[in-house]
């Protein structure tokens, strides 16, 4: 029983890490940050990233603000699925992955934007992420970690799928 709390308690700060670097990130690029060098006077060393190569997507500025609120909320769920697992309260987590996770948000989601904003690839991968976390909150009830991790594992590569294909475009390029 304390391998398998130690195990979540560190799922649980791996995500919480991956969250504050993705904020951190989309902070950097929102500001321009990413990947320019520093300051002459700056000794810290010059940073390198590789070429960005994710498709933009241009959305008008109210619908990129709903957009990101979208995206913050999925972390923020992310966050409170993995603390019920900890806790090993699996109602809660199914609970939460169904209704913020699954197909229920998605189709929130499409309500309040415009589907055709968006090319055909995003939504074929925000498919794949709603059918994982469908599938997550399916294996819920087994209580059995050892089906459950593997599924949350698949809803995290479906995000990250998403993010490493796709990046909102720069607000001044956005008609």
């Amino acid at each position: 029983m304390k391998e398998k709390a130690a195990c979540l308690e560190r799922l649980r700060d791996a995500l919480s890490m991956s969250m504050l670097i993705a904020l951190l990130w989309g902070c950097a690029e929102q500001n321009g940050l990413r990947g320019h060098p520093h300051s002459s006077q700056d000794r810290t060393p010059q940073m390198v990233t590789a070429p960005d190569t994710r498709e933009s997507i241009g959305l008008t500025p109210p619908a990129r603000r709903e957009h990101r609120t979208v995206m913050l909320q999925h972390l923020e769920s992310l966050e409170q699925i993995v603390g019920a697992l900890s806790r090993e309260d699996f109602e809660m987590a199914q609970g939460l992955t169904k209704n913020h996770l699954g197909f229920f948000m998605h189709r929130q989601a499409m309500a309040r934007q415009r589907p055709e904003d968006f090319p055909p690839a995003y939504q074929d991968l925000a498919m794949a992420h709603h059918s994982a976390a469908e599938e997550l909150a399916g294996v819920m009830p087994t209580r059995d970690l050892k089906k459950i991790l593997p599924k949350f594992d698949e809803v995290l590569k479906a995000c990250v799928a998403c993010h490493l294909a796709f990046k909102l475009r720069d607000e001044e390029n956005v008609p």
